[in-house]
């Protein structure tokens, strides 16, 4: 009988790994896409979290994955908060599934052949198929541990009272709470923790009010994954496994408080409904309690993002708050958390920028300037670290323009440093129309970069640093005449070529940053970089 238990529950657990990791696999980005696409509004981000959490059959894989998210700028934490209400919800369709199939029909012996197929497909097929093979041979193996726990807990029923269990009463409700929490931890599975308890349930080892109290411990319990995630992670990331704990927590506790009222409301269902007992009729409670707490908090879900970020400030280098070590197993969400830091940090050079372009004798900031370079340093020891991924075309030409970005940034930010006499240079006016358009230039990567420019900016941008460049090279003429004719001195001529110089690099420096992190399509941006990296 233990050995039945045991091995039922390996199985379950095995079939879940498989069955979830195939089919991230098998979606590829598309579920990253779908998750960050659809998450606008607070009842979007909703239905997100649950749609992705029905497909992969975990909330603890989705959490985790959006805790990634949240950490590389992906997803505001606000837009999260939904996301893992929408994530708690699906995860109560695996009670369904064993509920409604694993238990009424023997699936087991049936479901045999699925595995033989999944794993000869994951040896033999190619590409997205292995790990399509991989998702089928994960989903039979869940209905061959189903009845393999249903075996067991057939004895256990035999050998056990369930009035040995904790009594009813809320001190009774509390304990079988408690040993729910316990057991998902030990397996690290709210959805083998509910099958195990639907299973007991259905072999007559528990009665419903037990099992009613194990499933809300297991939604409770489900959320230390996602905490053990967010430990040594970034402030978002915390804030978002912290969210999890508080809503789990919560609205188990609601639950707790309405059992009577549920209880009833499942034995109307009963009588009026059709709803049919045990299983199907614990399946049913789990999802109701979750949707009541959905109904809940969802509408404050603004508040408690707000209540949240005051109780967990952000802390820490402020530009690099998106590079958390935990995104290194994920190569395309750790690109795009330097692609945001690195926007950020072309943002800030922008900003020290103008000192230089409103006063002949202002400075930038000290202060500032060695926080942009800790930054850049940071960066590119975090960028380094990125596993690569020869055969993923598109996520290779994005590390490339990422390259090339860096190092257009790191020369923008030596532009920082100009001459006295070069800078005196620049307010003088036979340069004042060069330095128009250099600020005009650094105006649309501002807005570019914080995502207000109009369309086409991007374009604009290049036309003005070409029309910089057409301009540049006339003044040089007039001021190598003027100087050979005596109306300018060497030492003035060599001040506004060097002006000249700054004003033409540190233009076409800005528009290469904003080229290869801002533009529509960032991957073709680094299909474009074949050209050596200019200074």
């Amino acid at each position: 009988m233990t050995f039945q238990l045991l091995g039922g529950i390996g199985l379950f657990l095995l079939g879940m790994v498989l069955l979830t990791d195939g089919l991230k696999a098998w979606a590829g980005d598309s579920l990253r896409a779908a998750l960050v696409r659809f998450t606008g509004t607070p009842a979007k981000a909703f239905a997100s979290g649950a749609l992705v959490t029905l497909m992969v059959q975990s909330s603890s894989a989705t959490t985790v994955a959006l805790i990634g998210f949240v950490s590389a700028g992906l997803i505001t934490f606000p837009q999260a908060v939904g996301v893992v209400m929408g994530a708690s919800l699906g995860t109560t369709g695996t009670g369904w599934v064993v509920s409604v199939l694993g238990l009424r029909v023997s699936l087991g012996y049936y479901a045999l052949p699925l595995v033989g197929v999944g794993a000869l497909m994951q040896l033999l097929a190619h590409g997205r198929w292995r790990a399509l093979g991989l998702a089928l041979a994960g989903f039979g193996l869940i209905f061959v541990g189903i009845e393999t726990l249903q075996a067991g807990m057939q004895g256990l029923a035999a050998a056990f009272d369930p009035a040995r269990l904790p009594a009813a009463g809320v001190l009774g409700h509390l304990a079988a709470m408690a040993i729910g929490i316990l057991m998902t931890v030990a397996m690290q599975s709210s959805s083998a923790a509910v099958a195990t308890t639907l299973t007991a349930l259905h072999a007559q080892a528990v009665n419903f009010d037990q099992a009613a109290a194990l499933v809300i411990g297991a939604a409770v319990g489900t959320t230390v994954t996602g905490a053990l995630a967010a430990i040594g992670g970034s402030v978002p990331a915390k804030r978002t496994a912290l969210t999890h704990v508080l809503f789990n927590l919560a609205t188990g506790l609601v639950a707790l408080a309405l059992l009577p009222l549920f209880l009833w409301g499942l034995h109307l269902a009963q009588r009026h409904a059709g709803l049919e007992a045990g299983a199907v009729s614990l399946a049913a409670f789990h999802t109701a309690f979750i949707a009541l707490g959905v109904a809940l908090f969802l509408p404050y879900a603004g508040p408690l993002a707000r209540r949240i970020e005051r109780w967990l400030p952000e802390r820490g280098p402020r530009l690099t708050r998106h590079l958390d070590d935990s995104l290194l197993a994920a190569p395309s969400v750790a690109l795009e958390a330097t692609r945001r830091t690195l926007m950020d940090t072309a943002l800030e050079l922008v900003d020290l920028l103008d000192p230089l372009l409103d006063s002949g004798v202002a400075a930038p900031d000290p202060a500032r300037r060695l926080e942009v370079a800790a930054a850049l340093d940071r960066t590119q020891r975090f960028f380094a670290r990125i596993p690569p991924i020869a055969e993923d075309e598109p996520l290779s030409r994005l590390r490339i323009g990422q390259l090339h970005a860096i190092d257009h940034l790191a020369r923008l930010h030596a532009r920082l440093e100009l001459p006295a006499a070069a800078r005196l240079a620049l307010a003088q006016p036979p340069l004042r129309p060069a330095l128009g358009r250099c600020r005009a230039v650094l105006a649309l990567a501002r807005r570019g970069l914080a995502g207000r420019a109009p369309a086409g900016w991007l374009a604009e941008m290049e036309r003005q640093v070409q029309a910089l460049a057409e301009m540049q090279r006339g003044e040089r003429l007039e001021i190598l005449r003027e100087t050979a004719g005596g109306g300018r001195s060497p030492t003035e001529s060599l001040a506004a070529l060097d002006a000249i110089r700054w004003l033409e690099r540190a233009t076409n420096h800005a528009w290469r940053v904003c080229h290869y992190l801002a533009a529509e399509d960032t991957a073709e941006a680094g299909a474009q970089a074949a050209a050596p990296l200019d200074e």
